[in-house]
């Protein structure tokens, strides 16, 4: 599968002048790294791997590129989050017959429809654009810029490229749940999600996740020692913002981590965490922590800065 882009890899290593090549892969393209690894050698390159987890392009494997001593690192599977010189971000794209976007269309109810999806399927966008057009629809695509370069695509942790469309509606084309809530709480508006590898199109709400997240901020309140989860992962460090939570309540400390997990917090013997690191812990992994793990947003309702009114999902902008 990897093979055909490997010819513009190669000449991307020799341009920079790479000899010795630091691999980083997300957990679903790890089965790649034999045919990767090889192809690489056989041209000629050093290759080290990263055998650490790998969560997005926030989560860059920079201490490998020290410790093995290599030139470059190569980030397989995700688009750039910021700038950094001596790493490429190699593509990796899953097509899909744009024609399943016609399983979506009996629950879309306006003739205007923003489109986004995961980095993935960006390539796919203008063709999706010209299906919808073709049956009459009228759609807007965000620009790439900045976390979410790339045109339409929408992160975990970032959801501007469904803000900027203004629609009422949302199209989101990917897999899973995550994303398209995310869209709707960030942007209020009515959400169809399209699974396009298993053609199952729904409407989604917010509001399970919603009464969930009550109920851990509900369990939260009251605490009387709170840690401010700092990481240390190159795209999820956000220091200024935990220090303006920390100043919030007297008995809040920032905690400095590059794996937040739940043995770790259970260790630290804080009441209550506040996740300044991927917003997705809070909101996907709240069932594996023992002690209540809130969003910055959550924390300031709990501290009587923000209402529930202005509940916001947490986002890395």
């Amino acid at each position: 599968m990897w093979l055909s882009g490997a010819s513009d890899l190669i000449k991307k290593l020799e341009k920079r002048g790479a000899h010795k090549v630091a691999l980083q892969f997300p957990e679903g393209l790890k089965r790649q790294v034999a045919e990767i690894v090889a192809g690489l050698k056989d041209a000629g390159f050093e290759v080290i791997i990263s055998g650490d987890p790998c969560y997005g392009a926030c989560d860059l494997a920079l201490d490998t590129v020290t410790c093995g001593d290599a030139d470059v690192l190569v980030h397989f599977g995700h688009a750039p989050v910021d700038t950094r010189e001596n790493v490429i971000f190699e593509p990796w794209t899953v097509d899909f017959d744009v024609s399943v976007l016609e399983n979506a269309l009996p629950l879309l109810k306006e003739k205007t429809v923003g489109l986004v999806t995961t980095v993935q399927h960006a390539h796919l966008v203008p063709p999706m654009e010209a299906f919808l057009a073709s049956h009459g629809y009228e759609v807007r695509v965000t620009e790439g810029a900045g976390r979410t370069p790339l045109r339409g695509q929408v992160l975990g942790c970032s959801f501007a490229a469904a803000k900027s469309t203004g629609a009422g509606e949302i199209l989101f084309v990917g897999t899973g749940l995550f994303h398209p809530i995310g869209i709707a709480l960030a942007t209020k508006a009515r959400v169809i999600a399209l699974d396009p590898l298993t053609g199952t199109a729904q409407e989604v709400s917010a509001d399970t996740l919603l009464r969930r997240r009550f109920a851990v901020m509900e369990k939260a309140r009251g605490a009387q020692h709170t840690g401010i989860i700092v990481s240390t992962k190159s795209g999820q460090q956000r220091r200024a913002l935990a220090e303006r939570l920390a100043a919030l309540s007297p008995g809040a400390v920032i905690v400095t981590m590059r794996e937040v997990n739940p043995d770790e917090l259970l260790n630290l013997g804080f009441d209550c965490y506040v996740n300044t690191a991927c917003p997705r812990l809070a909101y996907d992994d709240q069932v594996r922590f023992k002690k209540p793990v809130l969003s910055p947003q959550e924390f300031e309702i709990l501290c009587g800065v923000r209402t529930w009114d202005d509940y916001l999902i947490d986002e890395i902008v």
